[in-house]
């Protein structure tokens, strides 16, 4: 299954969750951790860290100019998300800041993306630059995780 989430490597096939419920009002593009049954909004770096992803599979007007990435899930929807792997670029909700290129990331309040700071685990790097409003989508390249001297 495509994303729109998801930036590549094309040649590799996604690994995706999708027999999960949300447990909230959660946006795409932003971190999650994988439970037994649910998916929850992650706020920091923790176990089964994922990134949830778009509901393709809903059907919207030809015409909609609702952008999926966007539109939040609703509480008790079944939720897609991505299974992490180093080397893959996924669309990320940022926090509202000023970004450089190949700026560490980590996860943050509401799953966003923020600039990691000395002892955040760092799960990925900025592949865009500039000022972000809170909630923006950047092209973050993921990593295997380290915490930040």
């Amino acid at each position: 299954m495509a994303s729109r989430a998801y930036r590549g490597p094309n040649d590799r096939q996604l690994k995706t969750i999708s027999n999960k419920t949300v447990g909230a009002a959660l946006l795409p593009c932003t971190f999650v951790t994988e439970a037994e049954t649910a998916l929850a909004q992650a706020t920091a770096f923790g176990p089964n860290l994922r990134l949830l992803l778009d509901r393709e599979y809903y059907s919207t007007d030809y015409f909609d100019s609702t952008n999926p990435l966007l539109t939040a899930y609703a509480s008790g929807d079944t939720g897609i998300a991505a299974v992490l792997e180093p080397g893959q670029t996924y669309q990320v909700a940022v926090a509202a800041a000023t970004y450089t290129w190949g700026q560490e990331i980590t996860v943050a309040a509401a799953g966003r993306g923020a600039g990691a700071a000395s002892t955040n685990v760092v799960v990925g790097f900025a592949r865009g630059s500039g000022a972000k409003s809170a909630g923006d989508l950047m092209d973050v390249e993921i990593c295997m995780p380290y915490v930040k001297a």
